[in-house]
């Protein structure tokens, strides 16, 4: 077995948060060294790294020297560089994987020290995939809040009524800013927070990961996008739904059941084995069938018109991880994987058309774990 070193916080690192599942807000060493883990941890977060991994042996900051170190007079980041090498030595490490994100100074010291380090994607990757139990729950929860968020937007919008080409409450127009604020305090009330720039968005404020702002139009589509974060776990949830208030007119109709096809199409086939390249083309194939353009065939006039983007992607630890499901996306499927499914369908005159699900890849098939209605009414 390859021996391999993190050096992070389980905040910023999911690389960390899943080998040490708790949250710490300060850099610490994990390494495995002959199938052996060794965690390098303040004192101030031994006990609590202790109880999530009692298995591994710990390395406390004084046993490398931290006291000795604080009189030296040297300054604090070369303390640290200069702790780490020490711990790094002691453990007996030589030639070592690490992950892509790992902090260029102190690979750069440990290099100078003779370490060998390898920066290599596919090695924690593959250490996330099948997520553990605990990571799943928080991924449930999140799931869970994401839901109750779409809840609350849909409310917002189900109160509004058109007016012009404007949708209003009491005469006042409905903002995606409003619609936001109801969501993002709903999920925060179930545990997870979702970040600002959460998508509520139409054909008037442009494509793709815009947030959108402003009035919200009637009877067009409004398209919402959601991805909360477990506070417990950190583990995302993902989810998607398009609403129009008024009536929306026949091009809306048509792209929506084509976009829903093409989304429960991809979503059944789901299994371990297969690759999200393959979902992603038996989407393709039902967009191609009737004249849109997809990622597989390259922009037509419009560059983002029609299915120009993945199929979806994996969340867990980050909110889009492996599995690839896209063109790119040539690894099977495991049990454990979970992937987010969100084909849809974007056209210059009426805006995005679609809607996303997170599912859960098991030994025979796969489980939805978005529980929320695809009805274009709010």
């Amino acid at each position: 077995m390859a021996d391999v070193l993190l050096y992070s916080d389980t905040e910023r690192s999911a690389a960390m948060r899943h080998e040490v599942p708790i949250g710490i807000g300060d850099p610490f060493g994990y390494a495995e060294v002959g199938g052996k883990s060794i965690i390098l941890i303040s004192s101030l977060d031994q006990a609590r790294v202790a109880a999530v991994r009692p298995e591994a042996e710990i390395i406390e900051w004084a046993d490398v020297g931290f006291y000795e170190l604080l009189e030296s007079g040297m300054p604090r980041d070369q303390m640290l560089l200069e702790l780490i090498s020490r711990a790094v030595a002691r453990v007996g490490l030589k030639d070592a994987f690490v992950d892509p994100d790992f902090p260029l100074a102190v690979a750069d010291r440990l290099r100078a020290d003779g370490v060998t380090l390898t920066p290599d994607h596919d090695t924690f990757a593959a250490r996330r995939r099948a997520k553990s139990p605990a990571e799943l729950a928080g991924i449930r929860r999140a799931q869970k809040a994401a839901e109750a968020g779409m809840a609350a937007a849909a409310a917002v919008l189900r109160a509004a009524v058109p007016e012009g080409d404007k949708v209003v409450i009491d005469g006042v127009p409905v903002t995606a800013e409003q619609v936001r604020d109801a969501l993002r305090a709903a999920c925060a009330e179930h545990g997870a927070i979702a970040p600002p720039d959460v998508i509520v968005a139409s054909v008037w404020q442009g494509f793709g990961h815009e947030a959108g702002s402003g009035p919200l139009p009637a009877n067009l589509p409004i398209h919402i996008d959601l991805w909360p974060r477990d506070e417990e776990s950190g583990c995302w949830a993902d989810m998607a739904r398009t609403f129009v208030v008024g009536e929306p007119d026949a091009r809306t109709l048509e792209l929506d059941a084509l976009a829903r096809e093409a989304h429960v199409t991809a979503r059944d086939a789901i299994r371990p084995g297969i690759t999200g390249r393959e979902l992603h083309a038996l989407a393709c194939d039902i967009f191609e069938a009737t004249g849109h353009k997809t990622l597989r065939t390259g922009p037509g006039e419009d560059p983002n018109e029609g299915f120009q983007f993945s199929l979806g992607h994996g969340v867990g630890l980050e909110v889009h991880e492996d599995p690839g499901m896209g063109q790119a996306g040539r690894s099977p499927l495991v049990a454990g994987d979970v992937v987010a499914i969100e084909p849809g369908l974007w056209d210059r005159n009426v805006g995005m058309l679609g809607s996303e699900d997170l599912v859960l890849v098991t030994e025979d098939g796969h489980e939805i774990l978005t529980d929320y209605p695809y009805d274009l009414k709010p």
